[in-house]
This record gives structure tokens, C-alpha cells and sequence, in this order.
């Protein structure tokens, strides 16, 4: 949850939203309560409550409340539309019992999750529009910077096309129109591959290939580590699974899987989770998903950030091209959970699985996204800009609350048209008058000095 604020003292207050509080509620997504009454709604509860505390009073009926969700819940939609409306109602049902002004709760396209993170990183960034010393808004004339997101369920890449590149595929444009400038956006969404269910594809891929049974080795654990999981829960109950799904396997088996620390063996299994041979446009990504050139400049965020945090604490290594990329990777899956867990100061559960998502990275970036020696450099790894955290929930606010509007900048002023010129009639009348009142003073000096 965030809380977000502004000040109401301007005719139009787009540019200068600032990040107040936020929450992060214990437990899964609202996606994971599919079939658990009441438990959806009850997650959200610790943090609204903070809410409660943080937004003053007075202003609670005022405050707009949107809910937005994402991958989580658009799995569940595709598995069981009936329970993700159910679970979608009864949170809905839970934000209306606050003192809010309650305004929606819906499941985002891939499309617009991709799109509302190019909003905020480029809106935080002032790329749009910045507020001048003259109670103006300017367009600073600066690049707009691209989005690369990393969720648990799925992963985008939005950025600003040249208008020379012709749109091969129409679901992967967008375009928005703000500040009276049309931005034509390349936005892809891939379902599947936010780090959580990439996890969950990966280990049905390893149990297929070896079989069911008591034991399974997975390269991308730390070398002699292993963790019992259940078919059922951990691994083949999701959609993201099923091509790997074994024709007969009991869900409630448990699996021993033992780490090898293989790190050329891990890249090859990360490996088969993509595609890259079937393209039927100019150029793809991968899995056949049309892709122009990229351009320009990148901030990488959510998972992204983390999994480049663990990296470098664990290796000191900065990701400024692909081949330090490559030994860096290579050395954290040579490292075992021990050392792991010293440097980092963090527990084996997000330990064991740093080199699988690592590799991960390594293969999305390089070989799916096509970022090189060039471009690589270009990829900024953050939490947060301009202090507000970078993800997609405060590009969709602005989006929802029109605080980013279409309308040229001229008309944005911090003060109505009228009062305006005539200040600034009044503030050039003066500095006309100091300059005569300054030259009728030189003149009179000048002419004493003759005098004397």
C-alpha cells in the first residue's frame, strides 16, 4: 500500500506528488486466498489501518482509495474466473468498510502495468514536465527513460519508440498523450515470468526431465542444500506449470530437492524456459513476441533491484557489461548457502534461490531483451526516485486521478491566466521604472561631478 500526497494550493498540482507512507501487507498476494473466505480481505486490514493513522482525519473522505491487481490475480481470472471476481468483491467489500473515498478495485492488462511503471520512473524523474522558478510548468526537454518491471507472476519492458520504427504488432503499442505531448510507448507483458512462477517453471522443468521421485538435483541451489516441497502446492498447481504437468503424480507428495551448485548446468536449464527460434516479424524477444531496437536509457525495478543488490553484496561486482554480468553469476552459484547468508545478512529462503534468478536476469537481459555492451550500461537498478518507491501503482494513481493530464503546458500555470498577466504587467512596469529611476540618478551624479 501507498499513500501518496500533494498540495492544494495550485490550480493544477501534476508534478509534485510525493510519496507519504507505505505498507507492505504480511502473507501472498490476494491471488493466493483463492478458496479462503475472508483471508483476502483480512491481509489487507494492518495496512489500511496504518492509513487510518497516516492520513489526517479531516482529510479521509477526501482521499481517493484505488486497488489495483496484477499477474496474481490475472492467473486466477484465466484458472478460475469465478473465484478471482469472488476474491476481487471481497476486498472491494473490505476497502468500502474504511472512511475512504473509496474509488475502484480491478485486475490491470500486462499492457497497463508495463505502462503506468514508464509513467511513474519518467514522472519521478521530472521528464515530463518540471515546475519553474517562474510558477510555470516547463517541459525540461530531456529523454524519457524506459521500464523494465519484475514481478512474482510476470515481467515488462516499456519504452519510448522512435517515431521512425514501424509497429509490427499493434498489441505491444500504447500510446498516452500528456502534457500535451503523444508518447507512442513498445509494451510487453510476460506472463509467467515474474520471479515467483519462473521459480515454479523451472523446478517442474527439472522434475520432468528427471522424473518423479523422492529426490530431485536442481543446479541452481547452493551445493549440498536441500528443501522439501509439495507436487501439489509448490510446484504443479499453477498454469504457468502445466506443460511440464506428469500424466500421474500424487499433489501431496513430498520432494526432497538437493543443490548442486552448477553454474553452466543452471544457465542451461534457465536457458529452456525461453524460445528463441521462432520469430514471425523483423525482430523478436523471445517466445516469439515482436520487439523493435530498444532506445535509450532504462531503470530497472521491483525484483530487478533485489536480485542486483544480492549480486553485488555478494560479489562486488558492478553489472556494467555483459562478461562482468557473466562472472558475477558465476560466482554467486559457486557459493554456498553459508556464505550466502553471512554476506547478505539475509535467510536461507531467499538465499537458495539468488542464482536461479540471477540467471534468469542474465538470460531475460541479454538474450531476450537484446541489451549488449552498449546498452547494458544504460540499465539503472532502483527501489526508489525522488524518494517515492518505482513501480506501477503511482503511475496508475496519477492515471486514475487525472493528475497527469493532456493539456499543453500552457495551460498549467500556477495562477489563472488573468491575475498572471497582470502580474507580470506590474513586475515589467517596475522594472521599467528602476531603470529610469537608475539612469535619472547616474545622470545627476554625473552632472555635480562636472560641478565640482
Amino acid at each position: 500500500m501507498y499513500i501518496y500526497k500533494w498540495p492544494a494550493d495550485k490550480e493544477n498540482n501534476t508534478g509534485i506528488v510525493s510519496q507519504h507512507g507505505e505498507c507492505h501487507a504480511k502473507g501472498g498476494g490476494i491471488s493466493s486466498y483463492a478458496g479462503v473466505q475472508g483471508g483476502a480481505a483480512k491481509s489487507l486490514e494492518a495496512c489500511l489501518e496504518q492509513a487510518v493513522k497516516e492520513i489526517p482525519k479531516f482529510r479521509h473522505s477526501q482521499t481517493p482509495l484505488y486497488l489495483g491487481a496484477t499477474a496474481g490475480m490475472r492467473l486466477l481470472s484465466e484458472v478460475n474466473d469465478v473465484e478471482s471476481k469472488r476474491v476481487l468483491k471481497e476486498v472491494e467489500t473490505k476497502l468500502r468498510s474504511y472512511p475512504f473515498k473509496f474509488e475502484k478495485a480491478t485486475i490491470l492488462s500486462g499492457q497497463d502495468e508495463g505502462a503506468y511503471g514508464w509513467v511513474t520512473v519518467n514522472y519521478l524523474l521530472e521528464n515530463f514536465v518540471k515546475y519553474g522558478f517562474v510558477s510555470r510548468w516547463l517541459n525540461p526537454g530531456r529523454e524519457t527513460i524506459g521500464a523494465l518491471d519484475l514481478g512474482g507472476a510476470s515481467t515488462q519492458i516499456t519504452f519510448q519508440m522512435s517515431d521512425s520504427v514501424s509497429v509490427e504488432d499493434k498489441k505491444n503499442m500504447k500510446e498516452l498523450t500528456l502534457y500535451g505531448q503523444t508518447y507512442t510507448l513498445y509494451t510487453q507483458s510476460f506472463l509467467c515470468y515474474g520471479q515467483d512462477q519462473f521459480l515454479r517453471k523451472l523446478l517442474a522443468y527439472l522434475i520432468k526431465n528427471q522424473g518423479v521421485k523422492p529426490e530431485v538435483s536442481h543446479p541452481c541451489y547452493p551445493k549440498q542444500f536441500n528443501a522439501s516441497i509439495k507436487l501439489g502446492l509448490d510446484v504443479f498447481d499453477s498454469p504457468c506449470t502445466k506443460g511440464y504437468k506428469p500424466d500421474r503424480f500424487d499433489p501431496e507428495m513430498s520432494v526432497s530437492v538437493v543443490g548442486t551448485g552448477d553454474y553452466q548446468s543452471c544457465l542451461d536449464n534457465v536457458t529452456e524456459m525461453f524460445s528463441f527460434e521462432s520469430c514471425s516479424f523483423s525482430k523478436c524477444s523471445f517466445n516469439g513476441v515482436f520487439q523493435p531496437s530498444l532506445r535509450g536509457s532504462f531503470m530497472a525495478f521491483s525484483a530487478f533491484f533485489f536480485t542486483h543488490s544480492y549480486i553485488n553484496r555478494l560479489t562486488n561486482i558492478s553489472l556494467t557489461s555483459p562478461n562482468r554480468m557473466k562472472e558475477a553469476v558465476r560466482l554467486v552459484c559457486n557459493m554456498s548457502i553459508s556464505e550466502m547468508t553471512e554476506k547478505t545478512k539475509q535467510p536461507e529462503k531467499y538465499m537458495k534461490s539468488v542464482c536461479a534468478v540471477a540467471n534468469f536476469v542474465q538470460v531475460l537481459l541479454m538474450r531476450g531483451y537484446h541489451f549488449d555492451e552498449k546498452s547494458l550500461p544504460s540499465i539503472s537498478f532502483q527501489k526508489k526516485a525522488a524518494g517515492a518507491s518505482v513501480g506501477w501503482a503511482l503511475g496508475y494513481m496519477l492515471s486514475l486521478s487525472n493528475m497527469v493530464p493532456a493539456e499543453r503546458l500552457g495551460l498549467m500555470k500556477a495562477i489563472p491566466s488573468g491575475p498572471y498577466a497582470g502580474i507580470l504587467f506590474l513586475f515589467i512596469t517596475l522594472l521599467f521604472f528602476a531603470l529610469g529611476y537608475m539612469l535619472a540618478t547616474f545622470r545627476n551624479t554625473r552632472a555635480k561631478d562636472g560641478m565640482v
